[in-house]
């Protein structure tokens, strides 16, 4: 029976990767610099999680969702596969930490994979409802499909 919660399948989302199934999952990642957007349709009682290190991806190589850009439209098109509507999905954002320090400040990738998820969730019109960025720590971010609850942890400052 889905939509319970009663026997949910676990994932460990690994960085660059991207997950959205039918049935009840509860999607785990760990987060640095790299940024996870939950989405979640309250309709279908249907989400998925991806876990982006770059912000953009600039047409060289392979379009991988290691990239801000690809990770939130496959994750949109898998969850529309899915029988979510996309006027309907909201967003939850996590990440973005500068967890190592760098003297010049000039590439804080932190901050550029922030700005991009915003742009890029703005490009599709999808609310950001919540969110927990930037910052210098890590995070543990869990995300239950079936309801659409994220529960955050920070690890223990330096």
């Amino acid at each position: 029976m889905s939509g319970t919660g009663e026997n949910p399948k676990t994932h460990f989302l690994l960085p660059g990767a991207l997950y959205a199934k039918d049935g009840d999952n509860v999607i785990t990642t760990i987060l640095g610099s790299c940024i996870a957007v939950c989405l979640w349709d309250p309709s279908t009682k249907k989400g998925g999680m991806n876990h982006y290190k770059l912000p953009l991806w600039n047409g060289d190589g392979l379009p991988s969702p290691k990239f801000g850009n690809i990770a939130i439209n496959k994750l949109v098109e898998n969850l529309e596969a899915l029988g979510c509507n996309k006027k309907r999905l909201q967003a939850k954002v996590f990440g973005g930490g500068a967890v190592i320090q760098n003297s010049g400040g000039m590439l804080n990738i932190g901050e550029r994979n922030i700005e991009a998820g915003r742009d890029l969730l703005n490009e599709h019109r999808i609310p950001i409802i919540a969110q927990n960025v930037g910052g210098e720590q890590s995070r543990k971010v869990i995300f239950r499909t079936w309801d659409g609850s994220v529960m955050m942890k920070k690890a223990a400052p330096k």
